[in-house]
């Protein structure tokens, strides 16, 4: 039975960026000159969600992370707080080991994102948004435009892209996330980069003529 992400959930009582995290923020911080390091708020957020996939699988910044940021930086929580909720990359809280953000916006949904939708539900039982499978592998998020509209739809899986999405295609890649399997990103009908549908048509070889 799925659970719903945004239900009552236990906040971490204490937080601690671990050595991997902390050898990368003291690179991020020393990008920024003396009095400035408020700018460092986005990549330690984003540092302090990709430490908590690597220590329970469910990537996400609890309170406790960006009280720590807030810290580390010298400002104040609040300053952290609104960074964190605003932007949807970053999960406030805790979401499947295989987050699946599914962007429902025109170009998606003009190539049949409502499928992808379908198929997502199918294939993991979960019912609505910002729930978590029972198993704890998977949560569904419904997204705004992921900026790759020419592959449409596209499943966005944790930070990997997954592009010309369809109903067979969707459930075959989850299958393969539940085996333990990361299929490689990108067009899933085999396009190439972002050329037409069967192959490019212009600058079809790599020769050029040398000039004469």
């Amino acid at each position: 039975m799925a659970e719903t992400a945004t239900a009552a959930f236990e906040q971490p009582e204490s937080f601690a960026f671990d050595a991997e995290s902390q050898a990368e923020i003291a690179t991020t911080i020393a990008k920024y000159p003396a009095g400035k390091q408020a700018s460092g708020v986005l990549p330690l957020l984003w540092i302090a969600q990709r430490q908590m996939g690597r220590q329970t699988n469910s990537a996400w910044v609890p309170v406790k992370a960006m009280d720590e940021i807030a810290r580390i930086l010298e400002i104040a929580p609040i300053r952290v707080y609104e960074v964190c909720t605003f932007y949807l990359m970053f999960n406030t809280a805790p979401v499947g080991k295989f987050h699946l953000q599914l962007c429902t916006t025109t170009p998606c949904w003009l190539r049949g994102s409502d499928d992808v939708v379908a198929a997502c539900r199918s294939a993991t039982g979960l019912n609505g948004w910002k729930e978590i499978s029972a198993d704890g592998l998977f949560s569904m998020t419904e997204v705004e435009c992921l900026g790759a509209c020419v592959n449409a739809p596209i499943l966005q899986v944790n930070d990997d892209f997954y592009e010309d999405m369809d109903a067979e295609k969707t459930k075959a890649l989850i299958e393969a996330l539940r085996r333990g399997e990361i299929p490689k990103p990108g067009s899933m009908s085999g396009r190439q980069t972002s050329a037409p549908d069967g192959g490019p048509i212009t600058l079809t070889t790599l020769s050029f003529a040398k000039a004469q």
